[in-house]
């Protein structure tokens, strides 16, 4: 059931989302954000069977190639016709309490609130993870129309508003990663993206300084962000986190390096 809509007949909360070969997980999102006057998703090129699952779903799906994540964001920001739009990832989900502290809060906001927070909570090897960083992971996903815009580079998007934002307590729930596998494709991936947007960095001492930056994210994360709290899944998390952190490091390092003809 939806919110409801407006005096003015202009949807009250839209939801938006993009997606790429999302067929496993995307059901779980959409059947989380019924309460939403509209779900418009932006899909760049799916393969699987993404699209039909939300259509099917009562979504609108218009296809737009990738353009990379803030600007695929934009697009499905300025998409929403609803007078709040709430901003998801096809990986994320929305509790019960989160939809009814959501329809409370756009329902009494003060006219100079621009924006709302919530945390978000990520489950990983079957527990909620709520240490080494990973939580409380504050995020500005709920925004009114045309108030919001998403900027930065690579992996590292962010939705920037201008004006007073306010914070929900419940959480977005994350179920991040499908597998270790998946955690460490997806490092993989980022890596590449990060060093690609990073400047050259040539020297062996930029090298050391990466391998320093690893061990002190590991002690970072498993140590005093007290991730040895969420068990071996923090220890997981930790080892990768700190794989990552050198990887980018020895990807940008990597460009520098001359031409080897003879491959």
């Amino acid at each position: 059931m939806s919110v409801h809509q407006s005096s003015d007949s202009t949807p009250l909360l839209s939801v938006v989302v993009i997606t790429r070969n999302e067929a496993d997980r995307i059901g779980r999102l959409l059947a989380s954000v019924t309460f939403a006057d509209e779900v418009v998703v932006v899909d760049s090129g799916s393969t699987d069977d993404t699209v039909r699952i939300c259509r099917a779903a009562g979504a609108k799906v218009v296809h737009r190639d990738w353009q990379g994540y803030a600007e695929q964001k934009q697009a499905a920001l300025e998409l929403g016709s609803g007078e709040w739009i709430l901003n998801l990832d096809a990986d994320e989900a929305i509790s019960d309490l989160s939809a009814t502290e959501i329809f409370l809060a756009i329902a009494k906001a003060p006219s100079d609130a621009v924006g709302f927070s919530m945390p978000r909570l990520s489950r990983y090897l079957n527990r909620w993870i709520r240490h080494g960083g990973w939580y409380p992971d504050r995020k500005v996903r709920l925004v009114r129309r045309a108030m919001g815009k998403w900027i930065g580079e690579g992996i590292h998007e962010r939705l920037e508003v201008s004006g007073r934002v306010l914070e929900l307590k419940q959480p977005i729930l994350h179920y991040v990663y499908r597998s270790i596998s998946d955690q460490v494709r997806t490092i993989n991936s980022f890596s590449t993206l990060t060093a690609e947007h990073a400047g050259r960095a040539g020297t062996r001492l930029y090298l050391l300084y990466g391998l320093l930056h690893a061990v002190g994210k590991f002690l970072e994360c498993a140590v005093w962000k007290m991730g040895f709290l969420d068990g071996m899944a923090g220890l997981v998390i930790a080892v990768n986190s700190s794989f990552y952190v050198f990887l980018k490091h020895a990807k940008t390092w990597e460009k520098s390096l001359p031409r080897d003809d003879s491959q």
